[in-house]
């Protein structure tokens, strides 16, 4: 055995002293082949001799609840990769999944290939419950000839597809049975979707909220289509694609912008009500806060924001400012319409064709409606005082680091103010 393991690292040793640089690209994918079905065999002895060590009570011996706890001290695995492990290798043992093991130790299929082939053919249930209420057995030749199915198709596809096939396999191997376990398994996964949706939030006082949330598979698919589309790399000019540093934007950060532009223009009257009274975020702020440029507003819940911040949601969000006047009176609470109609969207676009800003290329779906006197210090919402702007743009109308310019053509230009 030690001499074996000493071939098995001088070998790893020679692979790693080969020169790549002098390979030709077809050498270069051929050693990356090789050296993947490698990895694929060396994992499947690892499986084989943790499931031994499992078997021996490894973790014995130093007072561990279970083997891959000792394991994953001294392999530095975290301790779910090495129950993982173990447990294929468990499962290999067994003559129902021996085939898939051998096939990891031939190095034709990957271990997350593996994993998938042994969950699947393990969900085959017993039995069905059929829509008359009657119950159905399974034979148990099923579960062999789902195994040989996947593993074919493993040559073909690779662990994500090969779960999407596994949730169909009755429908290969019992045809006449996979209809009725497939809409089983849907309402028992959406019943249980629907009992655990839940969602925090949590503001870390500097500026920031952080959150997470749980929902139903088909919600998050409408909800990431719709994130998607806004931020969709063709509604954006190539500045707003690049970061404060112009690097390129990752997809995490041009998402989670999408997500805030999905807030702040959620449309008011959708809102729903509480009392009669649509959820939106009240803005209190005197005059002179509202007009001036170093200033800060109170939103209803005691937090603060800019009041250039605020001048710019109430340009289109579902925000309502409170001005107050030097005693706290009330002077604003709002105006009638204080938001573009769609009509007017559609005659802006008709006009300006896009972003106003000049040299700005994103076009009309992917503009705001931008008030050029403010609506939040008594601007109209109508066609004279609208102009259409990007996102980006927008925030510059509303940042009072810049002064803008409007030409005679109608085209914005911006400039930092010194």
């Amino acid at each position: 055995m030690a001499a074996v393991l000493e071939r098995v690292h001088a070998t790893l040793t020679e692979v790693g002293g080969l020169s790549l640089t002098g390979l030709g690209d077809a050498d270069v994918v051929r050693v990356l082949d090789e050296l993947t079905s490698a990895s694929s065999r060396l994992t499947r002895q690892v499986c084989r001799t943790a499931a031994e060590a499992d078997q021996r009570r490894f973790g014995d011996t130093t007072g561990a609840r279970h083997t891959h706890q000792r394991w994953a001290g001294r392999s530095r695995h975290t301790h779910a990769e090495a129950a993982r492990l173990t447990r294929l290798g468990r499962a290999f043992e067994d003559d129902l999944h021996a085939p898939t093991g051998q096939a990891l130790a031939d190095g034709r299929i990957r271990i997350e290939q593996a994993r998938v082939i042994v969950a699947a053919v393990d969900a085959i249930p017993t039995s069905v419950r059929c829509t008359d209420g009657s119950t159905r057995i399974i034979d148990p030749s099923a579960r062999t000839q789902a195994r040989d199915h996947l593993l074919k198709a493993a040559s073909e596809h690779d662990a994500k597809a090969l779960r999407r096939l596994g949730r169909r396999i009755l429908d290969v191997v019992a045809p006449e049975l996979g209809e009725a376990q497939e809409a089983a398994t849907l309402a028992a996964e959406e019943a249980r979707a629907d009992a655990g949706v839940e969602l925090t939030l949590t503001d870390d006082g500097h500026g920031r909220c952080h959150g997470r949330f749980t929902i139903p598979s088909h919600a998050g698919a409408m909800f990431k289509r719709h994130l998607q589309a806004l931020a969709n790399p063709a509604r954006h000019t190539d500045d707003e694609l690049r970061d404060e540093h112009g690097n390129w934007k990752p997809l995490h950060r041009r998402m989670g912008e999408a997500f805030v532009e999905y807030i702040e223009r959620y449309p008011e009257d959708a809102t729903p009500q509480t009392a009669g009274v649509n959820a939106t975020v009240v803005i209190t702020m005197t005059l002179e806060q509202l007009l001036g440029e170093h200033a800060t507003a109170l939103l209803d819940d005691g937090t603060r924001m800019s009041a250039a911040m605020a001048r710019r949601l109430a340009c289109e969000a579902g925000i309502i400012p409170a001005v107050l006047d030097g005693e706290g009176r009330v002077l604003d609470l709002g105006r009638a319409r204080r938001l573009f109609t769609k009509a007017q969207r559609i005659a802006l676009g008709l006009r300006d064709h896009g972003c106003t800003a000049r040299g700005c290329e994103t076009t009309a779906s992917g503009c705001h409606a931008h008030h050029d006197d403010p609506w939040s210090n008594g601007g109209t919402t109508d066609l004279a005082n609208g102009r259409l702007l990007c996102p980006r743009h927008h925030r510059l109308a509303h940042d009072p680091r810049y002064a803008k310019t409007v030409h005679a053509d109608n085209q914005i230009t911006f400039h930092r103010r010194t």
